[in-house]
C-alpha cells in the first residue's frame, strides 16, 4: 500500500510539473545576451581561437542608418588615412541594444578601430549628424584622436573591444550620449 501511495504521489508531482511547465511556456524567455553579428561572426563563436575582435558598440543616438567598423594597422601614419584601412564591415543598425560585431583579424598584435554610425547613409562622416567612436574610447575634440589613444592589442583568442559612440552636441562639442562603462 505504501508503494501505491508513493507512485500516486509521484504521478501527482509529475502532473504538477507538466502543468507548471505549460504555464511557464506562455511567458517569453528572459532577454538573451546581444547576438554577435557580421559576416565574420563565427570567428567570435565559443571556442574560436582567433585572432578576432568582438567589437561591442553602445551609446546609439537612434537606430537609423548603417554601422561601419574599420580596422587599421599598427602604423600610426596609416590611422584614419584614406585608403589605409585593413578591412571594413558595414551593417544596418539593429533595432535596439548594443551591437556586437565580430571582425577576424589578420594576425595577433596592435591595431586600431574606427566606428561610424552613418545616420544619413552617405558613406562618409557628417559631423553634424553621424556618431563616431574608436577603440580605446579616447576623448574627442574637433580633430582625430592620436593613434596611441585608439590602439588595442590582440594577444590571443577573441579580444573584446568596447566602443562608445560620440555625437556632436552644441557647436564645438563631440561626446557620448551615455556614461562610459568600466
Amino acid at each position: 500500500m505504501v508503494l501505491k501511495r508513493s507512485n500516486a504521489s509521484f504521478r501527482g508531482l509529475i502532473r504538477s510539473l507538466v502543468a507548471a511547465t505549460a504555464v511557464l511556456g506562455a511567458f517569453p524567455a528572459p532577454a538573451a545576451a546581444q547576438e554577435i553579428i557580421g559576416p565574420e561572426a563565427a570567428a567570435c563563436a565559443p571556442g574560436a581561437r582567433g585572432p578576432a575582435a568582438l567589437v561591442r558598440i553602445y551609446g546609439f543616438k537612434d537606430r537609423v542608418g548603417n554601422l561601419r567598423v574599420q580596422l587599421y594597422s599598427d602604423n600610426p601614419d596609416e590611422f584614419l588615412a584614406s585608403g589605409k584601412k585593413l578591412k571594413r564591415i558595414e551593417l544596418p543598425t539593429t533595432a535596439s541594444g548594443d551591437m556586437n560585431v565580430c571582425m577576424a583579424l589578420p594576425r595577433f598584435g596592435e591595431f586600431s578601430m574606427a566606428v561610424l554610425h552613418d545616420r544619413d547613409m552617405n558613406g562618409k562622416l557628417s559631423v553634424s549628424k553621424d556618431g563616431v567612436g574608436f577603440s580605446g574610447n579616447p576623448k574627442l575634440g574637433l580633430s582625430k584622436p592620436d593613434y596611441e589613444d585608439a590602439m588595442f592589442v590582440a594577444r590571443g583568442g577573441v579580444t573584446v573591444v568596447d566602443v562608445i559612440l560620440n555625437y556632436r552636441q552644441g557647436l564645438l562639442s563631440v561626446k557620448p550620449l551615455v556614461a562610459r562603462r568600466d
